[in-house]
């Protein structure tokens, strides 16, 4: 039986996603809040909790893995700021809030933002 593939493709080639995932992540971190799609924000989601659950740790591999996707400050912060306010929690460090749907095309958009 053929089984579906994880993740979501957003007609894009692997490295155009790779970018998208990458800017969507440096954004959230920054800013802890972000307006964006619904499909791009429960993707992210998925990059987002495993970058912080391994922040947690704070050790050097930790930090390594995060500049796979963001710069040294972001991952700075991430782990200083960000991961310390969650070392009690098991998970669900994000929230995707549904908005109404764009005005222009109708696809569907929510706010992800981190939880406090």
């Amino acid at each position: 039986m053929r089984k579906q593939k994880q993740g979501r493709k957003f007609h894009r080639e692997k490295d155009q996603r790779k970018a998208l995932i990458k800017s969507l992540m440096r954004e959230l971190f920054i800013r802890e809040k972000i307006k964006t799609t619904q499909a791009k924000a429960k993707e992210i989601r998925r990059f987002v909790e495993r970058a912080i659950t391994k922040a947690k740790t704070g050790d050097l591999s930790s930090r390594r893995y995060l500049l796979k996707y963001v710069s040294p400050a972001v991952a700075k912060k991430v782990v200083e700021e960000i991961a310390i306010r969650y070392k009690m929690r098991n998970g669900g460090y994000t929230r995707v809030i549904n908005l109404e749907p764009r005005k222009s095309d109708g696809s569907k958009m929510a706010i992800i933002e981190l939880v406090k």
